[in-house]
């Protein structure tokens, strides 16, 4: 058989080199379109819900968060797996998809099912949808280092002004930070002055809430000028938590800094990061 195609192909020089330079020209087209990737994803389409249930323990999060969102995730078109993880304060579900599916079709089915099953979660809790990327997403890593600030300084640096600028390069879905002190305003309440005036750590939350917002009224118009009557009344500071009122006793104000302390401090650190071993 090989004899005979030796021999074929010496009678037939000219179609020997016309396919010669066809697969050359094949070849080399196919290397200048075939795309390359590092890191090939191969992993199947999926949708990811992050929802915070704050200071439920995992149990709760399963029964009250997971299981509800997840029943209802069944049944989401062209899903082959879904998953849920109940952590403290923390719900995630993993919807996969059948191979194939465009990853846009996927979210919007996702979303579309997600505010059917909101009605069914505890008041106050909204699910939100992960960034729109894949299992091998995460494509580079970067520390903040500086010997001249504090943990809590890097990360707000980070938060506020490293994040957003990466976040404007193309292809880029998310830029998540991990380790630092993210810095929050604590308000450590006296259980003895709580109760000398008879007030609740639910009344420090809600005068909390009502103190920190913008209020809107209307316009007001002399002498052919028109002005916007607009009420300020957000916290800027340790000084404006301190001066709010939280009910009247005997005639005099209680504020908040009279029943609890007000300080600034770092978020609670469910986890740590270290580079090369310096923490």
């Amino acid at each position: 058989m090989i004899a005979r195609i030796i021999q074929w192909s010496m009678h037939n020089p000219l179609l020997i080199s016309l396919a010669t330079l066809l697969i050359i020209f094949t070849g080399i087209l196919a290397v200048k379109k075939t795309p390359l990737d590092a890191i090939p994803d191969l992993s199947d389409p999926q949708v990811i819900i992050y929802t915070e249930y704050p200071g439920q323990a995992p149990q709760v999060v399963e029964d009250q968060i997971t299981y509800p969102l997840a029943s209802a995730m069944l049944n989401v078109p062209r899903s082959s797996v879904v998953r849920g993880f109940s952590m403290f304060g923390v719900s995630f579900i993993y919807i996969i998809f059948e191979e194939g599916t465009d990853i846009y079709w996927a979210r919007s089915r996702v979303l579309e099912y997600l505010n059917f099953s909101s009605s069914r979660l505890p008041q106050g809790i909204t699910p939100t949808l992960g960034p729109d990327a894949t299992g091998v997403g995460w494509i580079y890593q970067y520390a903040v280092t500086s010997s001249k600030h504090t943990l809590e300084e890097l990360r707000t640096l980070q938060d506020w002004h490293i994040r957003y600028a990466l976040a404007e390069a193309k292809g880029i879905s998310e830029v998540a930070s991990v380790g630092g002190f993210v810095k929050q305003y604590q308000v450590v309440a006296d259980p003895r002055r709580l109760q000398n005036y008879g007030i609740s750590l639910q009344d420090i939350s809600q005068a909390i809430q009502k103190s920190n917002r913008d209020v809107g009224g209307r316009t007001l118009e002399l002498r052919e000028t028109e002005y916007i009557v607009h009420g300020k009344g957000y916290l800027k500071s340790l000084q404006d938590l301190q001066k709010i009122v939280l009910r009247n006793h005997l005639g005099t104000p209680v504020f908040l800094k009279d029943v609890a302390q007000i300080e600034l401090g770092p978020d609670e650190r469910r986890g740590l990061s270290e580079l090369n071993g310096e923490g």
